[in-house]
């Protein structure tokens, strides 16, 4: 784990890259005090030895499917339902953590890489058994922007500096073209890129990390924010690979691209 110190930030955006339905904005002052957060999300090798000690079963082990992006799975793998409105996401049997992919894939080959298909809950009682818990949107944001003031990266306000891949995203046009400049497929290592000035590994892009915040407590008190885009956001459609963008999921959501990090009060 990294420390973060206590201090003001400017939370939210409102510039043009926002959205403004999520609730990013308005832009605020917001404290918080000092904490520890993982500086890696929480790897496939990190959750296998967490089931290994406690025989947890994550809900979509329980259900028996979760979704997959289509892209992932092989030319000849069978019709399967989709999600309206996003036919990428395809609903696969047997698909879990520790088959990522479907029945025909292992986490053991992507030990390094974030465990995926859990969904809140899951998370919660990994951070549990952990001795942590899972961040506060203030605390992922402010842990993310790595000690920068008001950019739209954790390295800064230029997509690509120099030219060269800071995050693991989409790179082509989306869903059909990937030519994986980045050089990845799917998810990267939880350490594939440089850290932020805090210490942070893939802070933005990679996969969406649950917070323990409701999405909005004023008028949606079931979902729950997931913080930082992933391997699937693209500017064509979903540029939420920023610090300040936010997404609501349902406590229950498990998808191939979304993990967590845990946090720690500092005593």
């Amino acid at each position: 784990m990294v420390a973060v110190p206590a201090g003001e930030f400017l939370m939210g955006s409102e510039d043009a890259l926002a959205y403004r339905a999520d609730r990013e904005g308005p832009v605020r002052t917001v404290r918080v005090d000092a904490f520890w957060i993982d500086a890696r999300t929480v790897s496939n090798a990190q959750f296998a030895r967490f089931t290994a000690d406690t025989g947890y079963r994550t809900s979509a082990e329980r259900i028996g499917w979760s979704f997959v992006f289509a892209g992932l799975l092989p030319d000849d793998f069978p019709p399967t339902r989709g999600v309206v409105g996003a036919p990428w996401w395809r609903q696969v049997e047997g698909a879990d953590w520790h088959r990522p992919d479907g029945p025909h894939s292992t986490w053991e080959d992507r030990a390094d890489h974030p465990v995926v298909h859990v969904d809140w809950d899951d998370a919660r009682a990994y951070c549990a058994w952990a001795g942590k818990r899972l961040p506060t949107e203030a605390e992922w944001e402010r842990a993310a922007r790595g000690g920068l003031h008001a950019k739209v990266f954790p390295w800064g306000d230029e997509f690509e500096p120099g030219g060269r891949p800071r995050m693991n995203v989409w790179q082509g046009d989306f869903p059909n073209r990937h030519p994986t400049a980045d050089g990845w497929y799917g998810t990267c290592p939880v350490d594939a890129f440089e850290p932020n000035g805090f210490g942070l590994y893939n802070a933005t892009g990679n996969v969406w990390e649950w917070c323990e915040t409701p999405f909005s407590p004023a008028r949606d008190t079931q979902r729950r924010v997931t913080k930082g885009g992933s391997y699937l956001c693209h500017a064509s459609y979903c540029r939420r690979y920023r610090v300040a963008a936010r997404q609501g999921l349902h406590p229950d959501s498990a998808t191939g691209n979304v993990g967590f990090r845990c946090a720690l009060d500092m005593t």
